[in-house]
C-alpha cells in the first residue's frame, strides 16, 4: 500500500489517507499485545543492577544522584539519562514492577508512532510506513526490549534516534544552524541513553540517498517507490562533510564507552578470527529470526572456540547472496538503504569488540531490524504493483502476517511472566548455558525450591567452572548449610575469576561471614578490610 493508491480501492483509500486512523490502530495493537507486562515481576538478571539493588537509583532524584549518573561507569556503560529515568521511576513507583513495566510499554508505543511518522513524512507512503511500524511494534524479537525493565536504555535511545531522524528531515527542508543543533542535541541525548545509536550519522547519509534523495548520483532507470527529490542534490563528499559535527560527537562517545566497558570489566577477549566468525554467523541468525522468529531467548551463550567454520561459510554465503541481490536491484534504492541500515547499525553490538559473554541478543535487533522491515515492506509493495495484485489481497496477507507475529510474540511474552518460566525456556532452547542455569537456580531458590535450584547452579559451574556468579551462589549455599570451610575455599578463588568489583567484594563479604561463624575474628577482619578497600576503589 502507498500514498499513490490505485483507483477503486474504496475503504483502503479512506484509511490510508487518514494517518490518525492508522496511528490509532498501531497504538491499540501494541497495547493489546503487551498489556500483560503490567503484572510481570522484575527479572533476576540486570534489573537488580539498574533498579532493585541500586542504592543510587533508590536515593532519590537530587543533585547527588544527577552527579553520580553523569560520572559513573556502573554496569559497564556511560548512560546518564538511563540512570535518571530509572531514578524517576523509583520516585514514582518504588519497587512495584508494574509502573516500571508500564513506562517501558509507553516508550515502545511512542517509538512505534515516531517510526510511522518519520517514514510517512520522508516517503509519502502511508501504507508501507504503517506496515514497517506494525512489524516493529509486534515482532517477537522486540519482546525482550519491552518486557525487561533493564532495557529502558534501548527504548530511550531509540526514542531520541527517531526524533533526531525526524528533526534531520526538518533541517533538510531549510538548512539552518539552529535546526542542525537540534539534530545534534537529540543525537547526544540518544547516546546518553545507550551508545548503540552511535551510527546515526551513517544512517543520515543513507537517508540522504533514500528517501530524501539529496545525494547526486547517476540516474537509475526503472527506479520504483520513489518520488521527486526533497531538495536539490549534493555530492557525497559535501553530505559527509555536513555530518562531521555529528561524527565528532560519536567519536567522543565511543571513547567514553570504551573507558566504561574497560573499567567495568564488561569486555571479554576472544581471538580476532573467533569474533569475526561469530559476527558473520550472528548476522545470518538475525536475518533468520526476522523471517522466522523461533527459539528466542534472554541469553545466547557465545560459542567461543567451539565455533564451526562450516557455519561461518554458510552464513557468509547467505550474506553475500543478499548483498548481490541488493546490488543487482540498485534501481530500488530502499533495498540498499535497508540492508546497509541493518548491517551498519548492528556493528556496535555484533561482537567485533566482545562485550559480555553473549553471542547475540534479541534486544540488539530493536534498531537494526527497521532496515530489514523497510526492505520487506517496500519490496513486497513494489512486487505486488508490478504483478497487479489487488490492494485488498495484499492487505489481507499483511493482516495475516501481523496476526501470526502477534500470536508468536504473546507466547514469547508469557515466558516473561515469572523468572522460573523465563530461564527454563532459555535453558531449553539454547543448550548448555551457564548464565541461564545459574539464573534459573536463583529463581527456583526465591520461589521456595532451594534444593531444586542448587542443581542448576551446580550445572552452571560444571559448564563454566570460572564463572564468579555461580561460584558465589554455591558458596552461599554451602554457608547456609553449615559447610563453612567449603564456602571459604570457593570464595578465595572468586577474585581471580572476575574483573567486577561487586563480585570481588561479595566474595570477601561471604568469607567474613563464614569466618565469623567459625569464631576466627582475625581473618574476618582481614576480609572486611578487603571489602572496604574494593569499595573505596570503585
Amino acid at each position: 500500500m502507498g500514498s499513490q493508491s490505485r483507483p477503486g480501492q474504496g475503504w483502503l483509500v479512506w484509511i490510508e489517507t487518514r494517518t490518525w486512523v492508522l496511528s490509532i490502530v498501531l497504538v491499540v495493537a501494541t497495547l493489546a499485545l503487551y498489556y500483560p507486562v503490567h503484572h510481570h515481576p522484575f527479572v533476576n538478571y540486570d534489573d537488580s543492577v539498574y533498579v532493585t539493588e541500586n542504592p543510587h537509583v533508590q536515593s532519590g532524584l537530587d543533585w547527588d544522584t544527577v552527579k553520580w549518573a553523569f560520572t559513573t561507569y556502573d554496569a559497564g556503560n556511560w548512560h546518564p539519562l538511563t540512570w535518571l529515568s530509572h531514578t524517576l521511576d523509583y520516585e514514582l513507583f518504588e519497587l512495584n514492577p508494574a509502573g516500571h513495566h508500564d513506562v517501558n510499554l509507553l516508550l515502545h508505543v511512542l517509538n512505534v508512532l515516531l517510526l510511522f511518522w518519520v517514514l510517512k513524512q520522508a516517503t509519502g507512503f502511508a501504507g508501507r510506513s504503517f506496515m514497517v511500524a506494525a512489524l516493529f511494534a509486534l515482532h517477537p524479537i522486540n519482546v525482550q526490549t519491552v518486557a525487561w525493565v533493564a532495557e529502558r536504555k534501548n527504548l530511550l535511545s531509540m526514542l531520541f534516534f527517531l526524533l533526531a531522524l525526524g528533526a534531520y528531515q526538518w533541517y533538510v527542508r531549510q538548512p539552518r544552524v539552529g535546526r542542525y543543533a537540534v539534530v545534534a542535541l537529540l543525537f547526544a541525548l540518544g547516546l546518553m541513553a545507550k551508545p548503540q545509536v552511535i551510527t546515526l550519522p551513517c544512517v543520515l547519509l543513507l537517508w540522504d540517498y533514500w528517501p530524501l534523495r539529496r545525494m547526486s548520483l547517476p540516474a537509475l532507470a526503472g527506479s520504483s517507490g520513489e518520488g521527486p527529490p526533497m531538495v536539490p542534490a549534493n555530492s557525497f563528499y559535501s553530505l559527509l562533510e555536513e555530518k562531521f559535527p555529528l561524527l565528532a560527537i560519536a567519536g567522543v562517545n565511543a571513547f567514553i564507552t570504551m573507558q566504561a566497558q574497560g573499567r567495568g570489566g564488561a569486555r571479554n577477549y576472544f581471538p580476532r578470527f573467533i569474533r569475526l566468525g561469530n559476527a558473520i554467523i550472528c548476522y545470518a541468525r538475525y536475518v533468520g529470526k526476522a523471517v522466522w522468529p523461533s527459539r528466542l531467548a534472554l541469553f545466547y551463550p557465545h560459542p567461543g572456540y567451539s565455533l564451526k567454520m562450516s557455519h561461518v561459510l554458510a552464513a557468509l554465503i547467505l550474506l553475500l547472496a543478499v548483498t548481490a541481490l541488493v546490488v543487482r536491484q540498485r534501481c530500488r534504492r530502499y533495498l540498499a538503504v535497508g540492508w546497509l541500515w541493518f548491517l551498519g547499525t548492528m556493528v556496535p553490538m555484533i561482537g567485533l569488540i566482545q562485550v559480555g559473554v553473549q553471542a547475540m541478543a534479541d534486544r540488539y535487533a530493536y534498531l537494526p531490524f527497521v532496515g530489514l522491515f523497510i526492505m520487506i515492506c517496500w519490496g513486497v509493495a513494489d512486487w505486488s504493483e508490478q504483478r497487479h495484485i489487488s490492494a485488498a489481497w495484499l492487505a489481507t496477507v499483511s493482516i495475516a502476517v501481523l496476526v501470526a507475529l502477534t500470536v508468536t510474540a504473546r507466547v514469547q511474552l508469557d515466558y516473561w511472566a515469572d523468572n522460573v518460566s523465563l530461564w527454563s525456556h532459555t535453558v531449553q532452547v539454547t543448550g548448555p548455558n551457564f548464565i541461564a542455569e545459574n539464573s534459573l537456580g536463583i529463581a527456583l531458590a526465591r520461589a521456595g525450591k532451594p534444593e531444586e535450584g542448587i542443581i542448576h547452579v551446580r550445572a552452571a559451574v560444571a559448564i563454566r567452572p570460572d564463572d564468579a556468579a555461580s561460584n558465589l551462589n554455591l558458596a552461599e549455599y554451602d554457608r547456609g548449610h553449615g559447610n563453612l570451610l567449603a564456602c571459604i575455599e570457593r570464595c578465595k578463588k572468586v577474585p581471580a575469576m572476575t574483573q567486577l568489583s561487586i563480585e570481588k567484594a561479595a566474595a570477601y563479604a561471604k568469607m567474613a561471614l563464614a569466618y565469623h561463624a567459625l569464631g576466627d575474628t582475625a581473618h574476618e577482619r582481614e576480609c572486611l578490610q578487603e571489602v572496604q578497600q574494593i569499595q573505596r576503589g570503585q
